[in-house]
């Protein structure tokens, strides 16, 4: 249970809706910043602009998956308003207040560092990345079947990175007997590959294993698709970027070359924002519970 304990929310999505939920049902004591425009009330919890003084006694402030962009404002999509978070509301938080957010852009870093207020990162933890990997896969099937005239099964299909995401990709294609290469640095990874019954590559054959590809799905934050490398694609090739912006793809060659590439950030949020939500809601519930726990026996 989360009795006593006061809960903020600034900003956020559909995902945000299950998270407050959950909080309101282990009976945490909620504000919403930035959600006027939000139809349905929920009953616990309560509705303040983004001020210092709702700020000074929050134990948990929940930011969207993108805490703020690079001048501290954060999205909300129930909100017209804009909402800027700055040195003056940090300020005003309990030094044991924790900060959760999907990512930290380095200006939320500059803001909590020099007050020492903890950030966690759910994005970097294994529970919610492989979770989320699931309708992250989903939803880059959807969109390479949409925008495409072939099927999966049988394609020659590509995937960047053996990471969280990058794994669920392989396997996804993989099951829908599509023909797939996986391209990786890391001689672990390239092992692991070869064991799931996939063909491995290196990262720097990128170049020649692209020549004939149907499919690329890139899950690596960083420029690999090249204009050098998609010069090597053929006209009919389908990129789909799922890594974080900017993604790893030169699109403006890409375009220049009359090659679809598509840049996914977030598509756990955008096809399955309820599920997104509830994996997100699971792990905060949990970390906030064991915060307060820790606070209580250390005082």
């Amino acid at each position: 249970m989360l009795t006593g304990i006061h809960v903020a929310f600034i900003g956020g999505d559909a995902r945000q809706l299950e998270v407050i939920k959950r909080c309101i049902q282990l009976d945490a004591s909620v504000t919403l910043v930035g959600f006027d425009n939000l139809e349905s009330n929920f009953t616990g919890a309560t509705k303040k602009p983004l001020t210092c003084d709702v700020l000074k006694d929050v134990d948990a402030l929940i930011l969207p998956i993108v805490g703020t962009d690079d001048q501290g404002f954060v999205e909300s999509i129930f909100c017209s308003k804009q909402l800027q978070l700055q040195d003056e509301h940090v300020s005003s938080l309990p030094k044991h207040c924790v900060v959760y957010t999907g990512m930290a852009k380095p200006y939320l870093r500059r803001l909590l560092d020099p007050k020492k207020i903890p950030l966690v990162e759910l994005l970097e933890r294994d529970e919610v990345a492989i979770y989320n990997s699931i309708p992250t896969v989903e939803g880059a099937l959807m969109m390479a079947i949409q925008n495409t005239d072939i099927t999966i099964h049988g394609s020659q299909s590509i995937v960047l990175g053996l990471g969280r995401t990058g794994i669920s990709m392989a396997r996804g294609l993989h099951a829908l007997g599509a023909r797939v290469r996986v391209g990786a640095r890391r001689q672990e990874h390239l092992a692991r590959i070869y064991e799931m019954g996939m063909t491995p590559f290196h990262i720097s054959e990128l170049r020649q294993q692209v020549t004939n590809a149907d499919f690329i799905f890139n899950t690596v934050p960083q420029l690999l698709l090249t204009a050098e490398v998609i010069a090597q694609m053929p006209q009919s090739a389908f990129i789909l970027d799922l890594a974080s912006k900017p993604g790893g793809t030169d699109f403006r060659y890409a375009e220049r070359r009359g090659i679809k590439a598509l840049l996914a950030p977030g598509l756990p949020g955008i096809v399955a924002p309820k599920t997104a939500g509830q994996i997100l809601a699971q792990t905060l519930s949990r970390l906030i519970a064991e915060q307060s726990k820790t606070r209580r026996e250390s005082s």
